[in-house]
């Protein structure tokens, strides 16, 4: 049976294989090689008339290397080694030269239609990319668009502009954008990022972190555009498993689909906004600090930083007076960020976790936590006797250094 399905799966690959005739009918079509085929026809015809008659006269041109050589200074660098003194020898020596001539123009424009061609996919998203690993994935375009790819780099030191993948349907848009000479290594697919085979040509397996932002590159309605986030999420997690995925949402009515789709990220646009709106009309001052806090420099603001291993498992008194005595450096201290990092690798170490406990009531509790399990959970000034659990971060507020 085994043998049987192998040379039904060989067939199969044979027919789907064009025949070798095909491939040559499908050559000959093309207009550079029915030209190229002519300029060797006429080459050889040329050789054949110099060797029959340059050899009965005084012009040097003797036995059928010389005849060959002859050809290849006439066609390849478009001068005479012999002088030829026939008529016939002479027309032959002419056409060998203008065929050169022929022949170095078609592989030049060749030459030169393949690098249009490469330069053309590139600027319209279409270039195959080269593969890529932990690299940065920005699904989306809305007007201000180079204010958010210029917050993106500030808030990530650790990404390169050519570690960055954006996913869109507004080629136009990012080719002006690349045009920039801090934007010129940014990488572009251009396609609907809600697709898998755009997706998988950004090598959305190997990638680290996603962000969807409202897509308004077509005129959608606010319903359409937070529906292809959602589309967008459910189809990034069900490709890879470990990225880590952030989606903007312009009606808070969807939130509990992306959840359901464990989103590791959900930035409510409408909601903070009224939110912005509604502590600025308080006349204190509010939405300023909120302004400084949310610092897009990556080194001021609300920050998150690593816990050191040892303070696992060990009380918030304890971690916050080792804290105190970094300030400077780190921050202040105002709280943990729980079930940090990706969600599905959080829920996989519970699982593992309730596997190993053999008491019954156990596992069904720890198996009910992984199902209520909330990514990246904010705890601010948690008490003092709080312990610190795994997949612990660390809240910080700093200021800006004034130099």
């Amino acid at each position: 049976m085994g043998k049987e399905k192998k040379k039904q799966d060989r067939k199969r690959q044979e027919r789907k294989k064009p025949s070798v005739f095909r491939q040559i009918k499908l050559g000959l079509q093309d207009p550079i090689t029915l030209i190229c085929m002519g300029i060797v026809f006429l080459i050889l015809v040329a050789c054949v008339v110099i060797y029959n008659t340059e050899t009965k006269t005084d012009s040097g041109i003797e036995t059928k290397f010389d005849t060959f050589w002859f050809m290849c200074v006439a066609v390849f660098a478009n001068y005479f080694e012999y002088v030829c003194e026939s008529l016939p020898g002479r027309m032959a020596g002419w056409t060998m030269l203008m065929t050169g001539l022929v022949l170095f123009g078609c592989i030049t424009a060749k030459i030169a239609s393949w690098f249009i061609d490469i330069q053309m996919k590139n600027d319209k998203g279409l270039k195959k990319l080269n593969k890529m690993k932990g690299h940065f994935l920005l699904c989306g375009w809305r007007p201000g668009f180079e204010n958010i790819v210029e917050n993106v780099l500030a808030s990530n030191p650790d990404i390169a502009p050519d570690m960055i993948v954006l996913i869109n349907e507004a080629p136009e848009q990012i080719e002006q954008l690349r045009s920039i000479p801090r934007f010129k290594d940014l990488n572009f697919v251009a396609g609907d990022f809600t697709d898998e085979a755009t997706l998988n040509r950004a090598y959305i397996h190997s990638a680290a972190r996603a962000l969807v932002i409202s897509d308004k590159s077509k005129p959608y309605s606010n319903l359409e555009i937070d529906s292809r986030t959602v589309l967008a999420v459910l189809t990034m997690e069900s490709m890879s498993r470990g990225i880590y995925i952030a989606a903007e949402l312009i009606s808070e009515k969807f939130e509990k689909h992306l959840k359901m789709a464990h989103c590791d990220e959900i930035i409510l646009t409408q909601e903070y906004e009224r939110s912005l709106l509604a502590t600025a009309s308080s006349g204190k001052g509010y939405s300023n600090v909120i302004r400084s806090l949310i610092s897009n420099d990556g080194d001021s603001g609300i920050l998150i930083g690593e816990i050191p291993e040892s303070f696992i498992g060990k009380t918030y008194k304890e971690f916050k007076d080792f804290a105190w005595e970094s300030r400077a450096k780190d921050g202040i201290l105002v709280g943990l960020l729980l079930n940090s990092g990706n969600f599905h690798l959080r829920r996989k170490e519970a699982i593992r976790e309730a596997q190993k406990n053999p008491n019954l009531n156990a596992i069904i509790g720890s198996l009910q936590k992984v199902k209520n399990l909330v990514s990246n959970d904010p705890m601010l000034i948690p008490p003092n006797d709080f312990v610190v659990p795994k997949n612990s971060k660390a809240i910080y507020v700093r200021g800006k250094n004034e130099a």
